[in-house]
This record gives structure tokens, sequence and C-alpha cells, in this order.
């Protein structure tokens, strides 16, 4: 199956099937006729399971670092097991600072309604953000 064939089964884009090959995750034979490049079964499931990582969160970089263990044999489950505590643990930093960030926008939108619009000076651009203290919006 060529590029498009194959993307158009798992439901991504040509450039998407490219960039796994580019990177050396997926490799397709050359038809020895025409040139084109030729995807197997296997790549059809390695690229399901790649898609399925990326899902899951883990980067181009950990997802090469499973398939490499799971190529020398070993494996992979502890690895996988480690990246996606640390993932998780990302973003669940990623959510706290977000619910910080969207209660300071709420108290921000709360406080400046009730503040007048001031003409920019030489001096000031906006005094809503200019005056912003983020003490006094919690």
């Amino acid at each position: 199956m060529r590029v498009n064939q194959l993307a158009s089964v798992i439901g991504v884009t040509a450039d998407t099937v490219r960039y796994y090959t580019r990177i050396g995750f997926l490799k397709p034979t050359k038809n020895p006729c025409n040139g084109y490049k030729e995807y197997s079964p296997k790549d059809r499931r390695l690229l399901r399971f790649i898609l399925s990582a990326r899902q899951l969160g883990f980067s181009v970089n950990d997802i090469g670092d499973i398939l490499h263990t799971a190529e020398q044999g070993a494996s992979p489950c502890p690895l996988v097991r480690r990246f996606i505590q640390q993932r998780l643990e990302e973003n669940e930093r990623s959510f706290r600072d977000s619910a910080q960030l969207r209660q300071r926008m709420l108290n921000a939108v709360e406080t400046w309604s009730q503040k007048p619009d001031k003409t920019p000076t030489g001096d000031m651009i906006c005094h809503l953000i200019e005056e912003f203290d983020d003490a006094a919006l919690s």
C-alpha cells in the first residue's frame, strides 16, 4: 500500500505518514518497478501504535525509545509505565497552572468591568494591564 492509501486507511494525512517514515519509525520498501514506497501490514500496525501513543501524551522521543527497546527484544512495558507517569505529572502541573490562570482571568474580568476606560498617554498604554496586581485580583 502506498502513502496515500495508508493515510486513508488510518485516517491521517499523507504528510503524517511521510513524517514517521522520514524519522525512521516506518520502514517501507521501494517498489523496484516504479520506485514508490510500499507500506506493509506491519507498517500499518506500527502507525496505529504510534498514533495511540501520541494520543496518550507520549512524545516522539518517548515513542522512539519504546520502539528501540522492543526492537532489542526487551519488554518496553517498564519504560512505558515510567513515561506515562512522567507525562501524567507534567499534565497535572499544566492543569494546575491553567486553573490558576483561569482564576486570575475570571478575577480580572470582574475587577476590570468596574474600571473606566482610559485613553493611552505617553506613560500608559492600557491601565487595566499596567495596574494589574495578581494579589489584588485573588
